[in-house]
C-alpha cells in the first residue's frame, strides 16, 4: 500500500506571539505534531505541514487532492480561516479524505460545519492533571496506549460537549475537578472519516508526550480512505417503480 500523505495544519500564532509557547514549540506546534507522526508511522506516511499564514492557508486544491488525512490545530484565529477554504476542505472530506481535529479545533469553520452543532463545551485552564481513560480497547486508535494515558498537565475541557453522538466512542478524559469529557470521539460524513481528539492546548508541551503522539498516529492511519479514488457521494432520485434506475436528485423539484 502507498504511503498515507499527511497534512498537518497549525494555525501558528500563539508560538509567534507568546515566548512560553515559542520555548515549548520553538518550529511550531504543527512541527511538533508532524514529527510524531513521522516517528510513530515512519515509512508508512508522508508528512507536510501547512499553516493559516500560508497563501490560502496553505490548503490549496492540488495540495488537499494529494492529502488522504488532515489534521487540524486551531484556536485564536477561527475567525480568519477563508470560507472558501472551508468549503474545499469539507468538499474534500466528504469525498473521502480523512480529518483529524485536535484540541481547541473542536471549534473551527471545518469541524462545526461538520457537526452542525455549536461544539461548545465546559472548560478551565489551571493546570488540571489529565487521564485518559480507553473506553473501546479494540479500535484501532487505541492501539498501543496504556489505560490511562496521564498527561500531568493539561487544559480541563468538560461536559457538556454540543457534538451530535459519536459513531464511535474511544476516550473519555477525567480531570483533578473531577470533570468528565468525550475525548477520543469518531464520526462519517459522506465518505470522509473523522477523528476529534482533545488533549493539546498550546501552553503546555503535550505534543511532546509519546502517547499522545501516538493516539494522533493510530487516528491519521484509521482516518485514511480505503476507497480507490475520492469523489463525492451521489443521492440518486428513484421513481415510483424504479428499483436500479435513478437519476441525479438536486432536490424535491429538480
Amino acid at each position: 500500500m502507498d504511503p498515507i500523505r499527511v497534512t498537518v495544519w497549525g494555525e501558528n500564532r500563539h508560538e509567534q506571539t507568546e515566548e512560553h509557547v515559542a520555548g515549548l514549540y520553538p518550529e511550531g506546534m504543527h512541527e511538533t505534531i508532524a514529527a510524531g507522526i513521522r516517528e510513530h508511522l515512519g515509512d508508512a506516511a508522508v508528512v507536510r505541514t501547512a499553516t493559516l499564514d500560508e497563501p490560502g492557508h496553505g490548503l490549496s486544491e492540488p495540495v488537499l487532492a494529494a492529502t488522504d488525512v488532515l489534521t487540524w490545530w486551531g484556536h485564536a484565529a477561527h475567525g480568519e480561516v477563508a470560507d472558501e477554504v472551508v468549503d474545499r476542505v469539507h468538499r474534500h472530506v466528504l469525498s473521502g479524505m480523512g480529518l483529524v481535529v485536535l484540541h481547541s479545533g473542536h471549534w473551527s469553520k471545518i469541524f462545526t460545519r461538520l457537526m452542525g452543532t455549536t461544539c461548545t463545551l465546559r472548560w478551565r485552564n489551571e493546570h488540571d492533571r489529565e487521564l485518559i481513560w480507553t473506553v473501546d480497547p479494540t479500535h484501532p486508535i487505541a492501539q498501543g496506549v496504556p489505560h490511562p494515558i496521564v498527561v500531568a498537565e493539561d487544559e480541563m475541557y468538560g461536559e457538556h460537549f454540543d457534538v451530535p453522538p459519536p459513531d464511535e466512542l474511544v476516550f473519555i478524559s477525567s480531570f483533578s475537578g473531577g470533570e468528565v469529557f468525550r475525548s477520543g470521539c469518531t464520526w462519517r460524513r459522506g465518505h470522509g472519516r473523522i477523528f476529534y481528539f482533545k488533549p493539546g492546548d498550546q501552553d503546555y508541551p503535550v505534543y511532546h508526550h509519546r502517547d499522545i503522539r501516538r493516539v494522533i498516529a493510530n487516528g491519521v492511519r484509521w482516518a485514511r480512505s480505503d476507497r480507490p479514488e475520492r469523489v463525492l457521494p451521489e443521492l440518486l432520485r428513484y421513481d415510483t417503480g424504479e428499483f436500479f434506475t435513478g437519476r441525479s436528485y438536486q432536490g424535491p423539484t429538480a
